[in-house]
């Protein structure tokens, strides 16, 4: 298809998004100062991003001092404040090793490609499909889609990626049916953000951890949204009572600057030698110098105690107006600060 006479278009971006007619330009931490001077509380948080509000100025340090100094060398050369950043996150959880990338889309792709090349070095190549649940949200990728299911997202992109079984959320029967002998593992948030703030009962968690025990399954937990704090603690996974092999990050781990991760056991990442898997910008030198920020500030003291506050401030104040208008919304879920507010009218 050739086209001579460009056309008159009103923005050159591609019309992915529908935004809103606002533009801001800059913040002060929960606050967002629009072009024309109004001001909002910030409520989106970056979509789940801006962990810490804009310019926390921990952060606004860290990446200036870093700026100066340098930005990108790519991973053909050792960066000593990713290792560190590494360290530390493995020492904060289940994980012995982290891979750094740019985004939760391409976290989930490292923990999906690791789960089949896990099975693979360990003499079973042909387990390669993964275990998915309903109302999930993965990443835009053609394969995160293929494994979030969604069809309005898979809609006119072809056939979809092959290996991915999805059953409903909480059933363990149907985890249990689902699993033969091309299964290679199971993929699940510990809350479903875009599935609008649901999680199965803790118990779903131990008996999808004992059946992947029992079956030599990988079982990888997506925490893209709700690692970083966003539950009231470090990551989510430590509320269930089940530690995962393999987990991904991404969202607030950088506090606003891209960055993602894909953790896991020594293990579990066995097949992962070098060559299997790469990125040219992941955990470069800005990047790692945000989300090592991040973290000084999330580990210090009663960091989560003041979030678990939040939290519950938040919830009380929430049920009142459920209480007061049940005709418009019925119900408060969630954890931490991972809040959902589930409407009786169309949420729109």
């Amino acid at each position: 298809m050739s086209q001579s006479v460009k056309p008159h278009l009103d923005s050159h971006m591609l019309p992915v998004f529908a935004r809103a007619d606002v533009a801001f330009e800059r913040g002060e931490g929960p606050w967002l100062i629009a072009t024309n001077g109004d001001r909002y509380l910030d409520f989106t948080s970056g979509v789940a991003v801006n962990a810490l509000g804009h310019a926390h100025p921990h952060l606004v340090a860290a990446v200036q001092e870093q700026a100066a100094k340098l930005w990108h060398v790519s991973n053909l050369f050792t960066i000593p404040e990713g290792e560190r950043l590494a360290t530390r996150l493995c020492a904060a959880s289940f994980a012995d090793v982290a891979f750094f990338c740019n985004s939760g889309a391409e976290a989930m792709e490292a923990c999906i490609k690791m789960a089949r090349k896990f099975q693979a070095v360990n003499g079973h190549p042909e387990r390669y499909r993964l275990i998915t649940f309903e109302g999930a949200f993965h990443g835009r990728t053609l394969a995160t889609l293929a494994a979030g299911g969604q069809q309005k997202y898979l809609e006119g992109f072809g056939p979809r990626v092959e290996g991915f079984d999805q059953v409903p959320l909480g059933d363990l029967e149907a985890v249990k049916k689902a699993i033969g002998p091309e299964t290679a593992g199971v993929i699940i948030e510990p809350w479903q953000g875009e599935g609008g703030v649901r999680a199965a009962d803790p118990s779903f968690f131990r008996a999808l951890r004992q059946l992947c025990d029992d079956n030599k399954l990988v079982l990888v937990f997506d925490e893209v949204q709700t690692g970083m704090g966003r539950t009231g603690s470090l990551f989510a996974y430590e509320k269930t009572g089940v530690e995962p092999d393999i987990m991904a990050l991404a969202k607030a781990l950088g506090g606003g600057f891209p960055i993602g991760a894909c953790l896991a056991t020594a293990a579990a990442a066995a097949g992962m030698t070098p060559g299997t898997h790469g990125s040219t910008f992941g955990g470069n030198l800005l990047a790692v110098a945000a989300a090592n920020a991040m973290l000084d500030v999330m580990l210090a003291p009663k960091f989560f105690e003041n979030v678990q506050r939040s939290s519950l401030l938040l919830k009380q104040k929430l049920a009142s107006i459920v209480d007061r208008y049940p005709d418009v919304v019925d119900e408060v879920r969630g954890d931490g600060l991972l809040i959902g507010l589930k409407a009786v009218v169309p949420a729109g």
